[in-house]
């Protein structure tokens, strides 16, 4: 749907050659904007208020010049971005917005020219120094996303706000155990596409199925780290797990593999590691942790609590309950769910790096595989696993709810400082 007065994006297109290139957004009004540059790999940012972009389907798969391909979406409620991968180092030459003229809509018009490594990085330094965040919010509301029409009312991202559940104000304090879900992707980052719906669809219905499950039962406090199409990088889910103390933390995914290796099938959970289980996992972390990337994130901005937090990943308690709720969840899910033939697996998955959370990564399926896609649009399917996961969840947080107000509750201890 489209927001009120949400500006409208509706074609757009590439021009020149290696030398020079230019990008042409087409609009339905004038709007401030910011563009910046990012390194390792080479990019071109453009920061927007948030847009409805109605552009041609498969706009930005192909590149032109000095852009291989771009990719634009929502990055938070208010604030839109479109990302541009770079052949190599480039400087922008001019940024602008043309109102309408000659019966020509308003323009956005990024000019690029090929620069030198000298120049492109000074050009980042400089950008760096700014605090990278998208320009001034517009109404609030979340926008259509391009090839979104013909989906189902599941799988369409809805109209509300990323959703971090609270105690109500003034009451007493809710001491039910806070499980978080974490739909992965979102917004500008639409993780693996097998076919009209995109991964970052699919695992929003499936987490929003999940968390009423857990909701009617009314043992959980449920928090979505993402309820609707909106892009939150990597870190930024860890912390909300860390600060709502969560008892569990849930990410949920889809994965796909490349054509002509393979056609692998069913549901796979990971947990963390610092070697990965084999080949296919250490692949699939590697790919999930270009998220930030995808999304633009400014890498260079990493908090400087980072190193001890590495250095906390190590402890032996939160793994454990990490690979023991792993164990009640595959047990849970195989009576309902054809499951992958190595069903628990490890990586380096940094959206499970928090250090006091036990963790898990679901991949619901592969979208590379006709069975499993079938599945994951299936409200039947969706339900059915989604049950299963609250039966492994009450498993493994059953003697926490049974002591809410008593004993204290099974949690893995506080990360100590490192030495």
């Amino acid at each position: 749907m489209v927001g009120p007065g949400f500006p409208i994006a509706t074609d757009a297109r590439l021009a020149g050659d290696n030398r020079q290139t230019r990008f042409v957004l087409d609009l339905d009004k004038t709007v401030p904007f910011r563009a910046f540059l990012l390194s390792d790999p080479y990019r071109v940012v453009v920061d927007l208020p948030q847009v409805s972009f109605h552009l041609p389907t498969g706009a930005g798969t192909a590149g032109r010049g000095l852009v291989k391909a771009f990719r634009y979406g929502l990055v938070m409620p208010g604030g839109s971005r479109i990302v541009f991968d770079l052949t190599g180092p480039a400087r922008i030459a001019n940024s602008t917005v043309l109102d309408a003229a000659n019966g020509q809509p308003p323009r956005l018009v990024i000019e690029l020219e090929e620069a030198d490594e000298a120049t492109f990085a000074r050009a980042v330094g400089a950008d760096s120094r700014m605090q990278a965040k998208p320009a001034d919010s517009g109404p609030a509301g979340v926008p259509a996303i391009a090839a979104q029409g013909g989906l189902p009312p599941a799988l369409r991202p809805p109209s509300t706000t990323v959703a971090v559940a609270a105690p109500p104000a003034g009451g007493p304090a809710d001491s039910r155990p806070v499980v978080v879900i974490d739909p992965g992707h979102g917004g500008i980052d639409y993780g693996t596409q097998g076919g009209e719906v995109p991964e970052k669809n699919l695992v929003l219905a499936f987490g929003q199925a999940l968390r009423d499950r857990l909701e009617r039962s009314g043992k959980y406090r449920v928090v979505m780290t993402r309820d609707d199409d909106t892009f939150i990088p990597l870190g930024d889910r860890v912390k909300i797990a860390q600060k709502q103390s969560a008892a569990l933390f849930v990410s949920i995914h889809a994965d796909a593999l490349p054509r002509g290796e393979g056609n692998a099938q069913g549901a796979t959970i990971y947990t963390l590691s610092d070697k990965a289980s084999d080949v296919e996992a250490e692949k699939l972390a590697e790919a999930e942790n270009r998220a930030d990337q995808i999304g633009g994130v400014n890498l260079t901005e990493e908090p400087a609590d980072v190193a001890d937090i590495l250095f906390d990943l190590a402890r032996r308690e939160t793994r454990t309950f990490s690979n023991r709720f792993a164990r009640l969840l595959m047990n849970d899910m195989k009576t309902a769910v054809h499951m992958h033939k190595r069903p628990l697996k490890s990586a380096g998955f940094r959206v499970l790096k928090a250090p006091d959370v036990p963790s898990v990564l679901v991949e619901l399926g592969y979208v590379s595989n006709k069975g499993d896609m079938g599945n994951l649009v299936s409200d039947t399917w969706r339900s059915r696993t989604a049950d299963a996961m609250a039966r492994a969840i009450d498993a493994f947080l059953a003697k926490r709810v049974a002591t809410v107000g008593g004993d204290k509750p099974e949690k893995p201890a506080a990360p100590r400082a490192k030495p």
